[in-house]
């Protein structure tokens, strides 16, 4: 009875691991308004932010990986959660003294959750559009795996009817 005590804690315990740092969930505020921090930078640069996004690009410059991302928000442990809903994006500049951040890795439609200190506000354009963005400052990324395409197996219909193989 108690070996099974042990084993559902053991398991509930390693089930519940956030997708990023501990110390930054604690610190970093979760989901921000993305508008909020454009009408305001100056209120909010050098906080530490907790968001989740769908890359639409990622791009190496000298300073480092930029990845751009349609935002989405995240749950309580971090994962990158529901839909794209908004079309808020946000830029994030991974350090280049931390490495790189593969562009065939992390592609469109990948999703990721960043903890980020909000930096400023960079004008850019979204294909032919200005645009806004708020810049972060990655101190760590999660990309959420890759889920296998759904396999499908079509049977001729007259299988399993009468008259059929079976």
């Amino acid at each position: 009875m108690k070996l099974i005590a042990v084993v559902l804690l053991v398991l509930s315990l390693v089930s519940c691991v956030s997708a990023i740092r501990t110390d930054y969930m604690e610190q970093g505020t979760k989901n921000p308004s993305l508008a909020a921090l454009i009408q305001n930078p100056d209120m909010h640069r050098d906080r530490l932010f907790i968001l989740g996004g769908v890359v639409a690009r990622t791009t190496l410059k000298a300073e480092g990986s930029e990845i751009e991302a349609l935002y989405v928000p995240v749950d309580n442990l971090g994962y990158p959660q529901g839909t794209v809903s908004s079309s808020q994006r946000f830029l994030a500049l991974y350090p280049r003294e931390q490495g790189i951040l593969d562009p065939l890795i992390y592609q469109r439609n990948r999703r990721i959750t960043i903890a980020g200190v909000f930096t400023g506000i960079v004008r850019g354009k979204v294909d032919e559009m200005e645009y806004v963005f708020p810049l972060f400052r990655i101190k760590q990324v999660y990309l959420e795996p890759k889920r296998p395409a759904a396999v499908y197996y079509y049977y001729p219909v007259w299988w399993g009817y009468p008259g059929g193989p079976w």
